[in-house]
């Protein structure tokens, strides 16, 4: 694809970078880190957060995120440590009585995993996925407030933007509700992540996957600081993300703070070098 030409510097909070076979059987991605370069270069991305895709419950994300650390030096990529737990985020009677038997196991994530990720330098942040990777315990959530690096959660139909207010946000460290918290044209959970930006002031949105223009512009418009650009790439093209926001009825300074400034503030790593 020809290289899509703007005017604004642009990073991306939200990528995934998987080259292993299991990638590419399981989720079709055969797309190593110097295409995942070469295709942000092509969108104008000047960097790039990016971490694994889910993997299997009892494999755990300890190699996946050495490797993401390690395909990401001399790259304009951030390492996000992935995490998971032994709890259920699903809610629910059965999930409670799961919950008070649930034990930690030596592939769930621990304090000392979160400790060693945020002060090696290699890392910039975290995802969090309850639903698919499950919710880690009150300890492990403790360092993540301990360490105050940004994390990115996904919201999914077994554990909703509400769900995340009852367990993640407002705990102690800055949240990124992924896709405003939704998917594709589920607009009541984006519309619930808009409103919860009222109540909290350490939360966020990334536009990954947000087809509509309208939620987009509200969003952009309403809360100007605390929207950031993500693509979701290799799910998603780097130039059609983008499109997507250049496409918007809004300002160039918006367009701006939502593509560069936004970020930035957040996840320092993405600053000029």
């Amino acid at each position: 694809m020809l290289e899509l030409e703007h005017g604004f510097r642009v990073v991306d909070c939200h990528a995934y970078l998987d080259h292993d076979e299991m990638a590419v059987t399981t989720y079709g991605r055969d797309t190593g880190p110097d295409q995942l370069e070469r295709e942000c270069h092509q969108a104008g991305i000047v960097r790039a957060a990016v971490s694994p895709s889910p993997h299997a419950e009892t494999t755990g994300y300890l190699r996946a995120n050495n490797a993401v650390a390690r395909l990401s030096v001399d790259r304009p990529f951030l390492a996000f440590a992935r995490l998971n737990g032994q709890l259920d985020a699903t809610g629910g009677a059965i999930a409670t009585m799961r919950n008070m038997r649930a034990t930690r196991e030596n592939y769930h994530t621990r304090p000392g995993d979160v400790e060693q990720y945020a002060y090696d330098d290699r890392f910039h942040g975290f995802v969090l996925d309850p639903a698919v990777d499950g919710l880690p315990d009150e300890e492990v959530r403790d360092e993540l407030a301990a360490v105050d690096l940004p994390v990115i959660v996904y919201c999914r139909d077994s554990f909703s933007p509400r769900a995340a207010e009852g367990e993640l946000i407002g705990e102690g460290f800055p949240v990124i509700l992924a896709g405003f918290g939704g998917y594709p044209m589920d607009r009541g959970r984006m519309a619930e992540s808009l409103d919860l930006l009222d109540a909290y002031d350490r939360l966020y949105l990334d536009s990954w996957a947000v087809r509509s223009r309208e939620l987009l512009e509200r969003g952009l418009l309403e809360y100007p600081d605390r929207i950031l650009f993500g693509s979701g790439t290799p799910q998603v093209h780097p130039n059609v993300a983008i499109m997507e926001i250049l496409t918007l009825d809004v300002s160039e300074d918006a367009m701006n703070k939502v593509f560069n400034k936004n970020p930035t503030r957040l996840i320092p790593g993405f600053a000029p070098q």
